[in-house]
């Protein structure tokens, strides 16, 4: 079950129930964000604010503390065991359990008391130093756990405790500037009417609907202002509800800002944790699709041989962006897939499945910004577009706009920038045919020029026989 920031807070018991009555009625009334009207009755401070966002995962001492069922946690350890040949030490365990070791050696101590596993040799001093090995019980143990789900590794945190996360880090938290949105789009050529309309679309931290022709830098804007985004949150390799494991860390999605805290041999193991390493500490994930989107991708994807789950791919944005690149060009009608965001938008919660059939509640908090060029007409209706915040058409660009990105391009690819082939190109090209001037035609006719001076080995230049040569093979007569 998701909660709110105001609930949350209460529930912690940093302002009451009937402080967050009256900071919801002036939000009502003005506008903006709950933490705001919480500051500006005087509520809650602008530090503990601050504090309660940047909350770090505590490090659970024991099993209890892990909020897991120790029966759970042992088998996972024997599993991981077996699939590291049946022996390990406890500094090698907790590093892929994710666990401190004094959860892990609770944990061993348990399975020896049920003889499922057994000290093997002592590599030194201490208990530290001992290495196990599954026993004939133990691996059994193993083998029958498998049939049941064969995932391994990290220990997973609670469905409850990945709400409460997410809570935190929420990506409505996060307050963007002027200076920022330029910033962030410093590579790209913008007009100022773009960036003002960008720049509260991106503060508001909801949805944004982007737009206009085919080539014009939709999706450029949209992934540079998501890479871009403040911050840090906390990811967890995996979730569990009801036993079922979902692993939601992905490699080729999230980037970890800091390294693992297990740094070697040291007198305490557990001296260097900063925060429960179930969790790894991310810049704020972008994850983008396109036209490949099917609606599977969308749910829970369950292995029937490994017999464990697959984050689907917008929950992998959690507290980040979730950008749908080329919307209207998958092959499921663009209805139909709208249909499947309208209440996670309106509600900021999403429902799962798990193979069981039962149905669980997860937060849907991020910014989902939909790119297209198509009409909006033709993929959605009215009451769809009621549930998106922020529209913005990007169009065509200007005839100085034209100039400045091919300059940027040619500055790119080291060729020099010559004032009068580019007027050539312009006149010839645009002014005399009509074309519009689209923001993408610079950077693939230089691509152009490139690829014909690779082949002629010379070196590339801004010529006018260059620019027909790319023209030629670039424009095609519809």
């Amino acid at each position: 079950m998701t909660i709110s920031l105001g609930e949350l807070l209460v529930r912690e018991h940093i302002i009451t129930r009937t402080q967050l009555a009256q900071a919801i009625s002036r939000q009502k009334k003005e506008g903006g964000r709950l933490g705001e009207m919480l500051v500006s009755l005087g509520f809650i401070s602008p530090d503990a604010l601050d504090r309660f966002f940047q909350s770090t995962p505590p490090i659970p001492r024991k099993v209890a503390q892990t909020g897991l069922n120790d029966i759970f946690l042992i088998e996972l350890m024997l599993k991981t065991a077996y699939f590291e040949a049946g022996v390990f030490t406890l500094a090698g365990m907790a590093q892929s359990m994710c666990l401190p070791t004094s959860v892990v050696d609770e944990l061993v101590e348990q399975a020896k008391a049920d003889r499922l596993v057994a000290v093997r040799a002592a590599g030194g001093m201490g208990r530290t130093a001992l290495v196990y090995e599954l026993t004939e019980a133990g691996r059994q143990r193993a083998e029958a756990a498998l049939t049941q789900s064969q995932y391994a590794g990290p220990a997973p945190v609670p469905v409850e405790d990945y709400s409460l996360m997410v809570a935190r880090q929420s990506i409505r938290q996060i307050e963007v500037d002027e200076p920022w949105v330029r910033g962030s789009l410093n590579h790209l050529v913008l007009s100022d009417a773009m960036i003002a309309q960008l720049g509260p679309a991106m503060n508001s931290g909801r949805s944004l609907f982007l737009y206009g022709p085919p080539g014009t830098g939709k999706s450029s804007v949209a992934e540079a202002m998501a890479r871009a985004l403040p911050g840090e949150v906390y990811i967890p390799h995996a979730i569990v509800i009801d036993g079922q494991v979902i692993r939601v860390f992905d490699a080729e999605t999230h980037t970890p800002a800091e390294r693992a805290a297990h740094k070697g041999p040291q007198l305490d193991l557990d001296a260097s944790l900063t925060h429960d390493p179930r969790w790894l500490l991310c810049r704020r994930p972008c994850v983008m699709v396109g036209g490949e989107l099917e609606m599977h991708a969308l749910d829970l994807d369950y292995d029937p041989v490994s017999k464990f789950y697959e984050a689907p791919v917008h929950m992998k944005a959690a507290n980040g962006v979730f950008i749908l690149d080329d919307f209207g060009r998958q092959m499921v009608a663009p209805r139909i897939l709208l249909n499947r965001w309208i209440v996670p938008l309106e509600r900021g919660t999403d429902f799962l499945s798990l193979h069981t059939g039962k149905k669980f509640e997860v937060p849907f908090d991020q910014i989902t910004i939909f790119c297209t060029n198509l009409k909006p007409s033709e993929l959605v209706d009215e009451a769809f577009l009621r549930r998106i915040r922020h529209k913005i058409k990007v169009d065509y660009q200007t005839e100085p706009e034209y100039f400045e990105i091919l300059r940027h391009v040619c500055e790119y690819e080291g060729i020099a920038y010559d004032a009068k082939a580019a007027n050539y190109l312009v006149d010839t090209y645009y002014r005399k045919t009509g074309r519009h001037y689209v923001g993408s035609h610079p950077r693939d006719l230089v691509d152009q020029i490139v690829d014909r001076a690779r082949y002629m080995k010379i070196k590339p230049e801004l010529t006018k026989a260059a620019i027909d040569a790319a023209v030629a093979n670039y424009f095609v007569e519809l």
